[in-house]
């Protein structure tokens, strides 16, 4: 068991990678709560691989990591997670992103009832023909439901629109077509490559007692017999770096337009952490509640409300995505346009915005889930854990941030309009 300090929460941190290959990660901290994830390195996009134990690539249908998380809930038993949970006082969720899925409880009653049945369910695959078609229409509605969600649209169609190849541009939870052909054979190919416990990492943050957390997991996964996984290999992906589609415009019912502009920059010889930073920090300055073009474009009645911003990484690329309302789409694209491009910032600003960053890890140490949160986010970014998120961002500098500017350009983007005619 390794001990180490978390300096920018003043906690501690306590991790061990057991035989099998899962890593535990474990914050205690006073107070009357605990978060627990379970998260394995595998999302959306991780569909062209070879699987274990196999020589071949293994192409699997869109959507099955998603359709994965469902399945992983369906117990042999019959037992509900959800129910198990809510008798014992906890919440339980999940989710799959592009990176990864994760499985949680939050609550402070029957701790370790609670954390050994997280690794037991999530460990427990019990798929069948029977249940994977049930399954089928729930999803089914879940992807109608989001189709008629005009920022969920605006959104997807951005993503679909800026890349060529890579699977990014693709719903995390497949289309209505794409989940109509993942069987039981494609579940159980997915989840024993992704799933194993090499693949994983648990997260607990809240008031616990390290040491018996750890001899806890230990325990659990003693009893459970896992093989020696060789390392998961994934088709490399060819992603141009233009853009597919440069525009497009579609009507859909809202009564203000709403824009979506994604700009899609190479990543070079930049370190990709770094280098998304440094473009979420010149984004926000540009577009952020106190800057001067949103000023402008609000004095003007041009938008309705600020601008929202993503950075999204894909392996060579990275996605600056920025959304907005306005009765006026081409014109606030121009001003946007324009600011963005000029390159230009102070380093007032930019040690102004590092200040920000800094407070934000002050008022996010009172939160156990922001606290494994950003963990979590550690280590499926990096592959270990910041322990002094401080030092990360004091590393990020205004020269480095000049040089930045000056490699990439802006000229590449893709814009989507939502409005009624």
């Amino acid at each position: 068991m390794k001990k180490s300090h978390l300096k920018h929460f003043n906690l501690d941190i306590y991790e061990e990678v057991l035989p099998n290959g899962l890593s535990v990660h474990v914050v205690p901290k006073k107070g009357n709560n605990i978060y627990a994830t379970f998260i394995t390195r595998y999302g959306s996009y991780d569909n062209v691989f070879i699987p274990s134990g196999k020589k071949d690539f293994f192409e699997a249908p869109m959507g099955v990591a998603h359709f994965l998380e469902h399945k992983v809930f369906e117990q042999e038993n019959g037992e509900d997670p959800f129910a198990f949970y809510t008798k014992n006082g906890a919440d339980s969720n999940a989710s799959t992103s592009y990176m990864r899925t994760s499985y949680l409880f939050n609550g402070p009653d029957a701790y370790e009832e609670n954390l050994n049945y997280l690794l037991d369910f999530v460990q427990s695959p019990y798929f069948t023909d029977e249940n994977v078609e049930k399954e089928k229409g729930i999803i089914e509605q879940e992807i109608k439901m989001y189709d008629d969600i005009p920022y969920w649209h605006l959104f997807e169609t951005v993503l679909f629109n800026s890349f060529h190849n890579h699977p990014l541009k693709y719903p995390i939870a497949g289309t209505v077509e794409s989940i109509s052909k993942i069987t039981k054979e494609d579940l159980y190919t997915c989840y024993h490559t992704f799933y194993h416990p090499s693949n994983m990492f648990l997260t607990v943050v809240g008031n616990v007692d390290a040491k018996k957390t750890l001899e806890l997991v230990r325990k659990n996964q003693e009893k459970k017999n896992y093989q020696p996984q060789e390392k998961i290999i994934l088709k490399e992906i060819e992603e141009p770096d233009t853009v597919l589609k440069k525009k497009e415009v579609i009507h859909f019912d809202v009564e203000i337009p709403k824009i979506a502009v994604a700009y899609k920059i190479k990543v070079g010889n930049f370190d990709i952490n770094k280098l998304k930073d440094y473009l979420g920090i010149y984004f926000n300055l540009k577009l952020d509640s106190t800057s001067p073009l949103r000023e402008k474009l609000k004095k003007e009645n041009m938008i309705t409300g600020g601008f929202g911003i993503d950075v999204i990484e894909a392996e060579n690329h990275i996605l600056c995505v920025v959304n907005m309302e306005s009765k006026n789409p081409e014109y606030v694209i121009e001003m946007m346009d324009q600011e963005i491009t000029k390159k230009k910032i102070t380093e007032v600003e930019f040690n102004r915005k590092k200040k920000t960053m800094k407070s934000g890890c002050i008022y996010q140490s009172d939160s156990v889930y922001a606290i494994s949160s950003i963990i979590n986010s550690d280590l499926l970014k990096l592959g270990t854990v910041l322990y002094d998120l401080y030092d990360w961002i004091d590393n990020l500098t205004m020269p480095e941030m000049r040089k930045v500017l000056k490699s990439i350009t802006f000229e590449e983007k893709s814009v989507t309009i939502l409005k009624k005619d």
